[in-house]
């Protein structure tokens, strides 16, 4: 039998590297991840392999660099490319890499890719995250499905599975929030840069323009939001965070500034 090393890197298996590496932290990039060993399995390479990879592209993060987070020095051309179209097609590419993945694991489309669970690749019930219309979903309709658990993933794991408010840790209450809404921007509802991870309620309250953030990435209420709740569910839940700076991704989806920029100037209700 073939060595798993000797199998060369087609279009689909940097697609899946690239996905795998917008859901993983960078400190977790190494051959003894189990949910690297999940994924370097099913696409009959070694762990080692996927890691190095997944490390190649750390190198091509600009927010690690500007951290001065260095990933490995052996990236090629073919990785820049890659990197690069990645990055600039995130509406066809998001949704065309989580289907990769999705169909490594299983073929039931009634079922989703997770994760979040850090033990190991899960398959979960997509109407967990996701409404599911059923078998005879369109095909039109499961990319967009696929698009939306690309970006939940990637922006929850971005933010280390908290919300970048309060911190809460606790998936199920946690939402990957668009900052430009998902209904009137095609091109930025799978870019990750255009979402935060905040638990139910602040997001809730983040979409309704009641709470938005600053220049310097601090929580800002609205004078509505103070009027619509009692001063102890306030005082509980947002006069804390009040001026605050939000807890910043760990690599990848620091939030873009242009985005929140619209959220102020188009969302958010003084």
């Amino acid at each position: 039998m073939a060595k798993a090393t000797s199998v060369g890197w087609t279009r689909e298996h940097f697609l899946i590297a690239l996905n795998v590496y917008c859901k993983l932290p960078f400190g977790k990039l190494h051959k003894g991840n189990k949910l690297i060993i999940d994924v370097a399995g099913k696409m009959g390479r070694t762990p080692s392999s996927l890691a190095m990879k997944l490390s190649n592209f750390a190198s091509l993060d600009p927010v690690l660099q500007a951290r001065g987070i260095r990933g490995l020095s052996g990236a090629t051309k073919t990785d820049c490319a890659m990197w690069d179209e990645f990055h600039t097609e995130f509406p066809a590419l998001a949704p065309a890499s989580e289907q990769l993945l999705h169909d490594l694991f299983t073929k039931d489309d009634g079922r989703e890719v997770d994760f979040l669970h850090r033990d190991k690749v899960r398959l979960e019930p997509a109407a967990r995250f996701i409404a599911w219309t059923g078998p005879t979903e369109s095909t039109a309709t499961v990319k967009v499905r696929r698009g939306q658990q690309f970006f939940r993933q990637a922006v929850l794991n971005a933010y280390n599975v908290r919300c970048c408010i309060s911190g809460i840790h606790v998936p199920r209450l946690l939402v990957a929030s668009h900052i430009k809404p998902w209904s009137g921007f095609p091109n930025e509802r799978v870019d990750p840069r255009n979402g935060l991870c905040l638990s139910s309620l602040h997001d809730a309250a983040f979409d309704a323009g009641l709470i938005t953030i600053d220049e310097q990435l601090r929580v800002v209420l609205g004078k509505q939001l103070k009027s619509y709740f009692p001063q102890a569910a306030l005082e509980q839940n947002f006069t804390p965070f009040e001026g605050k700076p939000i807890n910043l991704p760990v690599k990848l989806a620091e939030p873009s500034k242009e985005f929140l920029l619209y959220h102020r100037e188009s969302v958010f209700m003084l």
